[in-house]
């Protein structure tokens, strides 16, 4: 049991390792653009670019947002909570999401409102130097995903991964600053609000993605058949187990609890039988890292030597 609590502490220090690294990171990262932009915006007299910067400097606190959650999710069980504190991490994916969508929505709002006033030549061109910011913007946040995807993957964490959508959003939203300021400089003032309008749909979008994948987490969802499959498969390679007479996956938080009930032979003794399940449990535990609780329930096997000692006459 010492070991196993050990491998557990060490992933849970790594992940809030790997996690305080990329919000680092990312908070300088958008601190930094925030500013480019908002000089740049105000300069080169572009709206489009000022609200993307303010976009961006939103980034900064939905970065201190999945920290905060995190870290909560991190800590280890105690008396109240016995279970852990992973479903923390949900629910700063979910209000994350919330904010993600709000963004979008005031994006598209404000396109609508451009599109159907149809003052465009009371539009200012903006100049230049907003063009630059824009294609700069975009490359550094798809930059941003593509990083903190890559380790949300790797520590398997909800909030991480709803923070790179959040720098997805920032890059679509300078993508549509770009077209917008483009089609002014070109004389097609309206292009900046249509541009902002496809922008939401997506923003939408990845919105509702990350909200249901933690809302699936918070309401103890099985997992997906393909790892059921395996967990099956692992626990039938000791040649002990008769059968599966039951498997039940629920994930909480990002691990997995699983409950399991196998047949052994009905013959063999308590101590033999519980024997074989505390090696039926330490091999899901050490095959899937993400896996942080297992209860094993033994059950007899109906055997040949079973069936006749059950048929015979009681003295």
């Amino acid at each position: 049991m010492k070991n196993n609590k050990t491998i557990t502490n060490t992933a849970e220090n790594n992940f809030q390792a790997v996690a305080n690294k990329v919000a680092f990171v990312t908070i300088i990262e958008n601190t930094v653009l925030s500013v480019i932009k908002l000089l740049a915006g105000i300069f080169a007299k572009s709206s489009a670019m000022i609200s993307d910067a303010i976009h961006s400097a939103s980034d900064v606190f939905s970065t201190i947002v999945v920290l905060i959650g995190i870290k909560l999710a991190s800590k280890e069980p105690d008396k109240e909570h016995p279970y852990g504190h992973e479903r923390l991490e949900c629910v700063a994916a979910i209000l994350l999401s919330v904010l993600l969508f709000i963004t979008g929505l005031g994006i598209g709002i404000d396109a609508f409102n451009k599109i159907i006033s149809g003052n465009y030549t009371e539009l200012e061109t903006p100049g230049l130097l907003a063009l630059i910011a824009a294609i700069v913007s975009i490359a550094a946040k798809e930059g941003m995903y593509w990083y903190t995807r890559h380790y949300a993957k790797k520590i398997d964490s909800g909030a991480l991964m709803a923070d790179a959508w959040h720098h997805r959003s920032d890059a679509f939203s300078s993508v549509g600053a770009l077209v917008g300021i483009a089609g002014a400089r070109l004389g097609l003032p309206i292009m900046d609000s249509i541009a902002s309008l496809v922008i939401f749909v997506f923003i939408a979008k990845a919105a509702f993605d990350i909200f249901k994948d933690a809302m699936n987490k918070m309401v103890d969802h099985s997992c997906d058949e393909e790892t059921e499959k395996a967990i099956y498969d692992c626990v039938m390679t000791n040649e002990q187990v008769m059968g599966v007479d039951l498997l039940h996956t629920r994930v909480f938080g990002n691990k997995i609890y699983v409950d399991v009930e196998i047949q052994v032979n009905g013959s063999y003794t308590l101590r033999e039988a519980h024997e074989i399940a505390e090696v039926v449990h330490d091999n899901i535990e050490r095959t899937f890292p993400k896996v942080k609780h297992i209860m094993v329930h033994v059950n007899p096997a109906d055997t040949d030597e079973n069936s006749e000692q059950n048929n015979s006459p009681q003295d």
